[in-house]
């Protein structure tokens, strides 16, 4: 009978943990976000502001799906920042902000075609930041494939080969 594993997983694969620090990591951003509107303004503090935006739906798109790739929640938060931004070609966020500052935080109010990049900028950002988490979680979580040097796939040592080398 196999042993259980002493890290608990979500029904994702994912472990609690990994939800914990996208937690603290999107806290962490917001305040970012708002210590960049203090003490800076113009280009800085909006397209600094643009990428923490895309680098917070990022955090948010691995607190919802913890078991997301790097790499898909990256092209998530980008695409979701991309949407935002072409939805402000129509009226719509700008009436919405009007009424509410949280609208007018989330949506914006007229597309700037800059921020584009700057989003890609947040996205990147993101997607270095989990795959180095995850690169560095992967010698620690059970069931890694991580391959040791002298031993094949499964840790077990390799067989000798004819000339008695372990390759």
């Amino acid at each position: 009978m196999a042993s259980p594993s002493r890290t608990r997983l979500c029904a994702d694969g994912a472990s609690p943990r990994t939800r914990a620090v996208a937690a603290v990591a999107a806290l962490s951003v917001v305040g970012a976000g708002l210590g960049l509107r203090a003490v800076a303004d113009g280009g800085v503090a909006k397209y600094g502001g643009d990428a923490l935006y895309t680098l917070l739906l990022f955090a948010l798109v691995v607190l919802v799906a913890p078991g997301i790739t790097p790499l898909k929640g990256a092209a998530v938060a980008l695409a979701l920042s991309w949407g935002v931004e072409f939805l402000q070609l129509s009226d719509v966020p700008a009436e919405l902000s009007l009424r509410s500052t949280a609208a007018r935080l989330v949506l914006g109010s007229t597309f700037n075609a800059p921020d584009l990049f700057w989003y890609a900028v947040g996205a990147a950002a993101g997607w270095s930041l989990g795959h180095l988490l995850r690169r560095g979680a992967g010698a620690r979580r059970p069931g890694s494939r991580r391959r040791l040097r002298g031993t094949g796939v499964s840790g077990r040592p390799r067989p000798p080969t004819a000339d008695g080398s372990r390759r």
